[in-house]
């Protein structure tokens, strides 16, 4: 059974509903990231997001499986080992975010911003 989400409306429509759960600097590159490469564990996250905090990868990643995109597992080790990975609602949402980054990539084209390869996915 899925937690219940922390958020839950009123919405004026599904772009509002859907922006809510997506809302956040980097949990659309979580999103992102844990699509390119299946399975990441915190510090492997934590890497790749140049800039985000330890306490906002908690919070953000705590949001997401709570929402019932992020699969958190953990190992019984010691140390503990936890890996993230996104469930199918996960894979479902990053689809749909696709046409948004088309349209990013787009923006920066057009007004000629610079990036590096790494910041924009291809496919």
């Amino acid at each position: 059974m899925r937690a219940k989400s922390p958020r839950s409306g009123p919405y004026i429509c599904g772009i509002d509903a859907g922006l809510d759960v997506v809302s956040g600097k980097w949990k659309g590159l979580i999103l992102w990231e844990l699509d390119t490469h299946s399975v990441r564990r915190f510090a492997e996250l934590r890497r790749a997001l140049s800039g985000v905090s330890e306490k906002m990868l908690t919070q953000h990643l705590r949001e997401m499986e709570a929402d019932g995109l992020v699969h958190r597992k953990v190992y019984a080790e010691v140390p503990p080992r936890v890996e993230y990975s996104l469930t199918e609602h996960g894979h479902t949402l990053n689809q749909a975010l696709g046409p948004l980054g088309a349209w990013g990539i787009d923006r920066l084209r057009r007004e000629g911003l610079e990036v590096t390869p790494a910041e924009i996915p291809q496919g």
